[in-house]
C-alpha cells in the first residue's frame, strides 16, 4: 500500500490517477471534439442514457452543477437533436430528458471506446486489482456526494 504521508507517494498516486483519467477520456474527447462538444456533453448524454426520462432537476443533482452551467450544453444537445425534452404526463411543468435515436448511437459509440479500454486494462490487472479499483472509485464518489 502506498504511504500517503510520503510526498513522493502522494505525487505517484495522483499522477497515476491523472494519467489514467487522461487515457480513459482521450478517445471520447476526440469524438466529442469532432462534433464541437466537450466532456460536459458526454456526462449529460451518459446520465440520460443511464436514467431514461430523467428530469432536469435530477440531472442537475447527478452532475452537481447549477442550472446556469447546464443550460448551454443541454440546449446544444437539444439543438443537435441528440436529446429530446418532453413534458411529464403527471406534471406538465416538469421536463423529462431522453436521448433521440441519434443521441443513443452517439452515447453508445463514446461508451464503447471507453469500455474497450477498461476491458483491456482490467484483463491485464486481474480481478483483485479491478475490485480494489472499483472500491476506491465508489468511495471517492461517496465522498463527493457528502460535500
Amino acid at each position: 500500500m502506498l504511504d500517503l504521508k510520503n510526498p513522493l507517494s502522494q505525487r505517484q498516486a495522483m499522477e497515476a490517477f491523472f494519467f489514467g483519467y487522461q487515457a480513459f477520456t482521450a478517445k471520447a474527447d476526440e469524438m466529442l471534439e469532432r462534433r464541437g462538444l466537450s466532456r460536459v456533453h458526454q456526462r449529460i448524454v451518459f446520465f440520460i442514457a443511464r436514467y431514461p426520462n430523467l428530469s432536469v432537476k435530477e440531472l442537475l443533482a447527478l452532475l452537481g452543477v447549477s442550472k446556469q452551467a447546464l443550460n448551454m450544453p443541454l440546449r446544444q444537445l437539444l439543438e443537435m437533436h441528440l436529446v429530446d425534452s418532453v413534458a411529464s404526463e403527471t406534471d406538465k411543468r416538469k421536463r423529462l430528458l431522453e436521448l433521440t435515436a441519434e443521441g443513443a448511437r452517439f452515447e453508445q459509440a463514446l461508451r464503447r471506446e471507453q469500455v474497450k479500454l477498461l476491458e483491456r486494462v482490467f484483463g491485464e490487472a486481474g480481478e483483485q486489482a479491478v475490485n480494489g479499483w472499483l472500491a476506491v472509485n465508489l468511495a471517492l464518489g461517496e465522498d463527493q456526494q457528502k460535500i
